[in-house]
């Protein structure tokens, strides 16, 4: 059976009315398991219109009891987290303890927002004049938007919803239309957490969606995680409207080999950054940038690992890696590789062939390794979003650095070295927004930030912790003096705090 997945308003599941639907699908069978609705212009302004009536008196809720309701709904999550995890899988196509990753970094977050009574208080200052007292506070934005991918169904998500809705807005989730389960899920938690009607809402559709947010003045923020092509343009629209944006996007994350590198570690560090969800992931290693006389090393011990990689369904426990998420999207990728063929890279690892017997349908392939990569290749400076991964020769340290700076792209990156000289002059000088050492996907945890540097991102701030804090508010200060029954007459000049 075909299952119908509508909207989620006001705390419960409606049916969309637009008329317009797209296919979900199982990436691993390609079978089509659920139709969801594409909503119209009228049905995201009617959740707009619900949530802006909700957020008034959300706002005015003791931060102590909107902090309550993260508490809460951390149990839930962490109580449904295979079932979240089992829906992700079957849309998305990772495996289900990655799945069940996902979700306990989404979680971080969520405890992140436990906390936001001590994260929202403001400053005071007292006599910043004679008898005048100065204090700043941060106060909601009102109805904000998150606008989320495909890769992280549910950790992006609770990235955007639980910082917004813990700071006292309104929110209104639209879902990648790929694997739309787990948010609607995802919803129903916040509802039974006591979150009110009208606080966290879902709407899923496509760019009418999405433009018609962009487009409503009752919106003012917008987060978003996605394409570098669509994030600027998603940054551009907002902004032209004076909204507040961030749009996180793309990534060509480099991972430098120096040649004192523990080649174990980094092999499988490798082989996990580089293809683990099937390289779906923002912060996805795709290039190793191998240092000095470190590359046929390197070779030796990878190249038998990719070929080995256990490519199955995500439910089977064995599977090492998943399908791709659409034909579509496999098809894609595989053309990637056909291109670098062309243009002169060497394929030692060449997955396009493989076959799975009794999923002649699903969206596989194995994994791709290229050595001998160039700055020129298009599989150099694309973002592939596939199990492909590059090995680029570097003759030193500088060199490396300079491929890792010179890229469009500023997401993250990593260096594998026992040398803390190495180390640091690499995090010091390195353009990027995210640094792991000896760390291959360095995502900060929830009280640091999550985001990129260059075409990676648009906007001011990064997307949890204090950064989310400070997207999902806006500060005001207050300067107050009391009468004392010594007038003094009127002031002309601006005066000074003395």
């Amino acid at each position: 059976m075909v299952a119908d997945i509508g909207h989620f308003i006001a705390n419960k599941r409606v049916a969309g009315t637009s008329g317009r639907a797209g296919d979900v699908t199982n990436p691993a069978t390609g079978e089509t398991t659920a139709r969801v609705a594409f909503a119209s212009i009228e049905e995201v302004r009617r959740a707009v219109e619900i949530a802006r009536r909700a957020q008034t008196g959300w706002a005015a809720t003791p931060p102590l009891r909107r902090q309550r309701a993260m508490f809460t709904l951390k149990g839930l999550i962490e109580r449904h987290i295979d079932d979240i995890a089992r829906l992700l899988t079957l849309e998305h196509g990772k495996t289900f303890d990655d799945a069940k990753g996902e979700i306990g970094r989404g979680l971080e977050v969520v405890e992140f927002a436990c906390g936001i009574a001590h994260h929202m208080r403001g400053d005071f200052t007292e006599q910043v004049a004679a008898d005048m007292d100065s204090w700043s506070i941060r106060q909601p934005l009102g109805v904000v938007a998150g606008i989320t991918p495909f890769n992280f169904p549910i950790m992006i998500p609770c990235w955007m919803g639980a910082m917004a809705v813990a700071c006292g807005n309104a929110f209104i989730l639209k879902p990648s239309e790929k694997d739309p389960s787990a948010p609607m899920l995802l919803a129903e938690l916040f509802a039974e957490a006591g979150v009110p009607e009208g606080i966290f809402q879902v709407v899923n559709g496509d760019k009418v969606a999405v433009d018609a947010l962009l487009d409503h003045p009752d919106v003012p923020a917008i987060s978003f995680v996605g394409s570098t092509t669509i994030g600027e343009a998603v940054y551009h629209r907002g902004t032209q409207r004076n909204k507040r944006v961030q749009a996180l996007c793309g990534a060509k994350n480099h991972m430098v080999i120096m040649p004192d590198a523990d080649l174990d570690q980094a092999t499988d560090a490798l082989i996990g950054a580089g293809y683990g969800a099937a390289g779906e992931r923002c912060m996805a290693i795709s290039v190793a940038v191998a240092v000095g006389d470190v590359g046929d090393r390197l070779m030796a011990k990878l190249a038998p690992r990719v070929a080995a990689l256990k490519v199955g369904p995500g439910l089977d426990p064995q599977s090492e890696m998943g399908p791709l998420v659409t034909r579509q999207h496999r098809d894609k990728v595989m053309g990637y590789v056909d291109r670098g063929v062309a243009e002169g890279a060497k394929l030692v690892v060449d997955g396009r062939g493989l076959k799975l017997q009794g999923y002649e349908n699903g969206n596989f392939m194995g994994g791709c390794l290229f050595d001998h990569v160039t700055p020129d290749m298009t599989i150099y400076k694309d973002e592939i979003f596939g199990p492909v991964l590059s090995v680029v020769r570097a003759g030193g340290f500088d060199e490396a650095l300079k491929l890792v700076n010179d890229h469009a792209y500023g997401n993250g990156t990593a260096i594998f070295t026992r040398d803390g000289d190495a180390a640091r002059s690499f995090a010091n000088g390195v353009r990027i927004g995210m640094i792991g050492v000896n760390v291959p996907i360095p995502v900060p945890v929830a009280y640091h930030s999550f985001g990129g540097w260059k075409a990676s991102i648009f906007g001011d701030h990064g997307i949890y912790g204090m950064e989310g804090v400070r997207f999902y508010t806006r500060l005001k200060t207050v300067t107050a003096r009391w009468p004392t029954g010594i007038r003094a007459g009127a002031e002309f000049n601006f005066r000074t705090r003395t």
